[in-house]
C-alpha cells in the first residue's frame, strides 16, 4: 500500500513538464501577476484540472516562507574546523540555525543533524545544500524534514 505522506526531493530536470507548469502557475498567482486560476493556467499552458490535481502536492524546494524549518543530516569526517565551515555556509545564505546535534565520531566519521529556520531573506536553500556537499570531508547531506 502506498504511503500518501511520503515526500521526495527530485531535481528539476527529472520532473515532468506538467509539474513544472503547475509550479509556474502557482508562482504567477502568488506574485499577483495574474488574478485568477484561469489566467494562471492559460499562461502556464495547462488545464485547470491539472492545476487542481497537483497544486497541493508540488512546491519549490527553496520556498522561503518565514519560519519554515528544514532539518539536514550529514555524515562527515571528524576534522577540526569542518563543522565551522558548514555553519559559515548557513550564515552566508542568511538562514538561522536552530539546533545542532552531533554524535561521537566512530571510525573518524561523525553523524550530524542541523535544524535551520528559512527566513524571507534566505538565499536558495538548494544552493546552500549543494555548497555543503562540495566541502572536503562531507560524505553526504540529506534533507530529513521540511516543516
Amino acid at each position: 500500500m502506498a504511503d500518501n505522506n511520503s515526500y521526495y526531493l527530485v531535481k528539476k530536470r527529472a520532473l515532468p513538464e506538467i509539474l513544472l507548469n503547475v509550479i509556474y502557475a502557482k508562482r504567477l498567482l502568488e506574485s499577483e501577476k495574474v488574478l485568477t486560476v484561469q489566467e494562471a493556467v492559460d499562461k502556464a499552458g495547462i488545464s485547470r484540472s491539472s492545476f487542481y490535481k497537483y497544486k497541493d502536492d508540488v512546491f519549490e524546494f527553496h520556498d522561503n516562507s518565514q519560519g519554515q524549518t528544514i532539518t539536514l543530516t550529514f555524515q562527515m569526517d571528524d576534522r577540526p574546523g569542518l563543522l565551522a565551515e558548514l555553519l559559515k555556509v548557513i550564515a552566508q545564505h542568511e538562514a538561522n540555525i536552530l539546533t545542532i546535534h552531533q554524535s561521537i565520531p566512530i571510525g573518524g566519521v561523525a553523524s550530524l543533524s542541523i535544524s535551520v529556520q528559512v527566513l524571507p531573506n534566505t538565499r536558495d536553500v538548494a544552493d546552500m545544500i549543494d555548497e555543503m556537499e562540495r566541502k572536503e570531508g562531507v560524505h553526504h547531506v540529506k534533507l530529513l524534514a521540511k516543516e
